[in-house]
């Protein structure tokens, strides 16, 4: 572990390497930084790649082609190509979003004219393409989801709050649910919009691997508070309408049914649970007639796995955990789907718990008794990525190596055997056949740009896809500053990973202003050893700033001691970090500890806001965007995981508000929000300004009706958005008054 000092040694050790800046071109202006994004990004790899062959190939897109790859022999094909393909029954040409295989790898679903909803979620249309008979016809028309049956024979969908599914054999249409009654009522087959947002999945139903089955959920929404919305347009505005519950508000009531295709019975599944509860997913087990559904109680501290035979409703809980704070059951800013692993041709199954104190895997037999702990160590497992039954092998990410690093291991079921399958320092993300025996393996570092790989299940690269020399080019000859990390300690004892990126031109004699760009909630990560392509602190930088962030307190991948301390008090040790690291900060030569700047976006904004008001004149600007400034007005899922409900916390949740702290602000604050954001309401903005007034506090504003979260909704907003940005960074950390006015550019 590196004290501070060592810390401050090691940023002066690669000073040779900003002066070199000097020499070589930098952007003409913020228009150019940002649309110079694209360059330094690079290509990701090949696209929408889907494992095809039982694992044995992959698909993917390469402009109006698919293209198949067999990695055994390194044999490229292509599959479809769009060109010369209408829609049927037009002349219009064809295009479409995405795209999936049948099992039996014989046909395309091709999803086209999506018109979004939610945040992952809209509606489409559906088209079949059958690669042996090269015809391409229609499945689905104004469909939420649609998804092949495993074997190829039939495409199951929801439209409009029902199910319905489509035979090729005799090209009929069958409806399922005829029980749907209003979007603000009863419907079948999609989330409501907080199952949706915050237990991270988009279709609400599943086919059965025998295909004789669709699991689905349904919603009964008329209780849920409607949260209304409008962008002003027009001379009498529209409103949208949603239901979203708020803290303490009453939830959605949800049950699974199951529908048996051929006879059409259908059979509800109900759990042994009272009062308010959750269904955040369902999975088929290897059992062709065994349904495992997970329950989570509203605090979701208490998670409960049952199995139910589908052809009778008989049940039973295989599994039950209970926590202190919080279970997880997925996590969005990991990319962590899942917790729970049901491998085919296999009565075992895999549990990620923290019980230990950090994330590891758990080995099941499935009438529930524990077989043995899978990976063990004071290190967070992050994400399993395969199993392979016959060899009785894990494949997995995880922080082993440190919280910076995301590195590729597998394991044995009895937890013999770790091997560390990545070589390369840094953040490594794997996409791995089903079967195991290939993956795809995205990785980078602070000195190197995303490299895309090829691999086996021994870790041999086969072939490197991608390896972004343009971006390393462009590295060395334009100017460019790469994070340099930091580790120092907090006056209470506790370690903090985080990065500087330094001006262009940097000189050690000189002092500059910081800007922390900063998010911090619960369960995410902002610092990782990888390639940084922001172009926003690039700009700074060209600006001579010094750009700064942290992982706080509250972040993953440092164990649950260190995630979980911010329990039932968000923002309390997020602040204190930010204003730790800030003072750390200040001990630098080169940093001017009295021109220091904190911005965010969303739970950033939050941080933001909380931090100037609960630590006054530390930070002599903030810049909040789409800030929650009362956890109150939040969603009841997501807040409620990390406060506990209303009741069980009501001081935590006052102390945890802006609004108690309004008449402390004593720098300059900058607001950012759209009247048209459904995740953090614009109320939130507008009751913090109500506060800040009736404090005599004086804080900028700008508002952008019609964008969603986030506040931006086309180029022009963005950039506009970015330019005010920077232009009250200039004004009030710099003292910069002689700024160019906006409109004349």
């Amino acid at each position: 572990m590196r004290s501070g000092l060592i810390g401050v040694f090691a940023l002066f050790f690669v000073l040779p390497n900003n002066l070199i800046a000097q020499s070589k071109p930098q952007y003409d202006n913020l228009l150019d930084a940002l649309r110079s994004g694209g360059t330094l990004r690079g290509n990701s790899g090949p696209q929408s790649v889907n494992w095809t062959n039982g694992g044995n190939k992959y698909s993917y897109i390469n402009n109006d082609e698919i293209r198949q790859m067999e990695p055994a022999t390194l044999t490229d094909l292509l599959i479809f190509n769009s060109k010369g393909f209408t829609f049927p029954g037009t002349e219009k040409p064809f295009d479409y979003e995405s795209f999936q295989w049948s099992r039996d790898s014989k046909h395309l679903v091709f999803k086209s004219n999506f018109r979004p909803i939610y945040r992952n979620s809209g509606i489409a249309d559906y088209f079949i393409y059958d690669l042996e008979g090269k015809q391409l016809k229609q499945a689905a028309k104004d469909a939420r989801t649609a998804e092949l049956s495993p074997d190829g024979s039939k495409v199951g969908m929801e439209r409009n709050g029902n199910m319905f599914v489509y035979d090729f054999a005799t090209g009929k249409e069958q409806q399922l649910t005829d029980d749907k009654t209003s979007d603000l009522g009863i419907f079948n087959g999609h989330y409501d919009w907080v199952y949706e947002e915050e237990f991270g999945q988009a279709q609400a139903w599943n086919w059965s691997p025998d295909n004789k089955y669709i699991a689905y959920w349904q919603f009964d929404e008329h209780t849920v508070p409607d949260f209304q919305m409008t962008n002003y347009k027009g001379l009498h505005a529209d409103e949208v309408h949603i239901p979203i519950p708020q803290v303490g508000d009453a939830n959605p009531s949800v049950k699974i049914g199951v529908i048996d295709i051929t006879s059409g019975k259908k059979v509800w599944l109900t759990p042994d649970e009272t009062g308010d509860f959750y269904i955040p997913r369902i999975y088929w087990t290897s059992n062709p007639d065994v349904l495992a559904m997970m329950t989570l109680n509203r605090a979701q501290n208490h998670m409960k796995l049952y199995f139910f035979n589908v052809k009778t409703g008989e049940h039973h809980v295989v599994l039950e955990e209970q926590n202190t704070t919080w279970i997880a059951i997925f996590n969005f800013y990991t990319n962590v789907n899942d917790m729970v692993y049901f491998p085919e041709k296999s009565k075992e199954f895999f549990w990620v718990s923290d019980r230990s104190g950090y994330y590891h895997i758990y080995r099941y037999s499935y009438d529930g008794k524990l077989i043995n702990q899978v990976t063990k160590g004071d290190w967070d497992m992050i994400k399993v990525t395969g199993i392979d039954s016959e060899a009785k092998r894990i494949f997995y990410l995880s922080a082993e190596d440190g919280g910076l690093e995301q590195q590729f291991y597998s394991i044995k079921f009895d937890g013999s055997g770790k091997t560390k399958q990545s070589t390369v320092a840094g953040f490594h993300d794997i996409n791995m056949s089903p079967n195991t025996k290939y993956y795809l393996d995205s990785y980078s570092n602070v000195t190197t740009p995303l490299h895309v790989t090829l691999c086996n299940d021994k870790g041999k690269t086969l072939k490197t896809l991608e390896d972004n020399q343009p971006v390393s080019d462009f590295v060395k000859n334009h100017a460019y500053s790469a994070p340099e990390f930091f580790k120092f300690k907090t006056t209470d004892g506790v370690s903090l990973d985080g990065y500087l990126i330094k001006p262009f031109n940097f000189d050690p004699n000189k002092k500059y202003p910081v800007v922390m760009t900063v998010y911090g909630g619960p369960e995410s990560h902002d610092v990782f050893n990888n390639f940084s392509a922001d172009m926003w602190q690039q700009w700074l930088a060209q600006n001579g700033y010094i750009v700064a962030n942290v992982n706080n307190r509250g972040i993953a991948n440092y164990g649950s001691a260190f995630m979980k301390v911010v329990y039932k008090q968000l923002g309390k040790y997020e602040s204190q970090d930010f204003v730790e690291t800030a003072n750390y900060l200040a001990t630098l030569p080169f940093v001017d500890a009295n021109k220091m700047a904190i911005m965010g976006t969303s739970y950033g904004g939050y941080s933001t806001t909380y931090t100037l008001l609960t630590h006054p004149g530390v930070f002599k600007v903030g810049i909040a965007n789409s800030p929650v400034t009362d956890w109150r007005l939040y969603d009841d899922v997501y807040t409620e995981r990390y406060m506990a409900p209303l009741s069980d916390n009501e001081q935590g949740y006052l102390k945890s508000s802006d609004m108690p702290y309004a008449k402390n602000l004593k720098d300059h604050l900058l607001l950012i929000h759209s009247m048209s954001d459904d995740n953090v309401h614009p109320a939130n903005t507008m009751q913090l300004l109500t506060a800040l007034t009736d404090a005599g506090k004086d804080v900028d504003l700008r508002i952008y009706p019609p964008g969603a979260h986030g506040a931006a909704y086309n180029w022009q907003s963005y950039l506009l958005i970015e330019g005010v940005s920077f232009q009250y960074l200039e004004r009030y950390l710099k003292g910069n008054n002689d700024l160019p006015n906006l409109n004349g550019q």
